[in-house]
């Protein structure tokens, strides 16, 4: 019986989340939203020439028609923040309203901001991304944190996963060629530093791990290295990959074939520019053209994946 307490709502932890949004739809594909203003179609970019404000609302027009069209094929959306954030308050606001429409329209939202720090600031991180702001929803589901600084900077984000469901993707290989600089160096025990990162993430998402056997604190691997992909996966058993590189750097569906040994939900995809501007290399409606490309993705992923 209905006391009038509110009742508490279960908190669904974020892989869990991520499990049943790739098998209700069948699809591990990622896109990114990363608005670059002067490749906006042309009707848009003329509008984003007048300033600021201006150029915020193309940008959120831009992604609105984005997640109508790959809504169908995707399991979430990565709005790369920098370039909301590049133009100001009302870029920031035109991040709030894409991520709220993407959930409306049932993608989760992976908010690619790389936010490291410690102490005060890490907290703050975690607050604006992962927690509830009143009762209004926390702005994305999960966030992509850069843990070079360590344990500490990383337990801000923990403590939101742990009281709202939400997720995090560690850093550990990228798939920039400059990962190789520090990423790939050698400790003086012959392990690589992106491995010794991966033993980290697993030990930092040992309390997190769901009820689909999958933890909420997951890793980024570029999918631009392959032949590292399995050995990450062997080292990050219970860790849901985000793997970037799909499309415009070059990596394919192929490449990332191991990351899903942990099964179908195990590894999640991005492909950015290659979908949000298909249609640069199409006669097809920027819509269509991404949608067609997205559509075509998925179905690869899904194959690659063998589930």
């Amino acid at each position: 019986m209905n006391t009038g307490a509110e009742r508490e709502t279960k908190v669904v932890p974020f892989s869990d989340r991520v499990a049943e949004a790739v098998e209700r739809k069948r699809t591990q594909l990622v896109v990114g939203l990363d608005p670059r203003v002067d490749l906006l179609p042309v009707e848009l970019r003329g509008e984003a020439g007048r300033g600021r404000a201006a150029a915020a609302g193309a940008v959120e027009r831009f992604c609105k028609g984005i997640v109508d069209a790959v809504a169908p094929y995707a399991v979430a959306v990565k709005p790369q923040v920098a370039f909301f954030e590049a133009l100001g308050g009302d870029g920031w606001y035109a991040l709030e309203i894409v991520s709220r429409y993407a959930a409306d329209a049932g993608l989760l939202v992976i908010a690619d901001a790389k936010r490291g720090d410690i102490g005060s600031t890490a907290r703050a991180y975690a607050a604006a991304f992962l927690e509830p702001q009143g009762s209004e929803p926390p702005l994305a589901d999960a966030l992509t944190v850069n843990p070079y600084l360590g344990t500490d900077s990383i337990d801000p984000y923990l403590a939101a996963c742990r009281r709202h469901g939400a997720g995090i993707f560690c850093l550990v290989r990228t798939s920039n060629a400059g990962a190789r600089d520090l990423q790939d160096a050698m400790l003086s025990d012959g392990v690589p530093v992106w491995r010794h990162v991966a033993g980290l993430v697993g030990e930092w998402g040992a309390d997190l791990v769901g009820e689909r056997g999958m933890s909420s604190v997951g890793a980024v691997v570029g999918a631009t290295v392959p032949r590292l992909i399995g050995d990450a996966r062997r080292a990050m058993p219970q860790q849901i990959i985000l793997l970037p590189g799909v499309g415009a750097q070059g990596a394919t569906p192929a490449d990332v074939a191991r990351a899903f040994t942990s099964g179908p939900a195990s590894a999640l995809v991005n492909a950015s520019r290659s979908v949000i501007f298909a249609y640069r290399d199409t006669e097809d409606d920027w819509r269509a053209a991404a949608g067609a490309e997205a559509a075509r993705l998925s179905a690869e992923i899904w194959a690659a994946a063998g589930w």
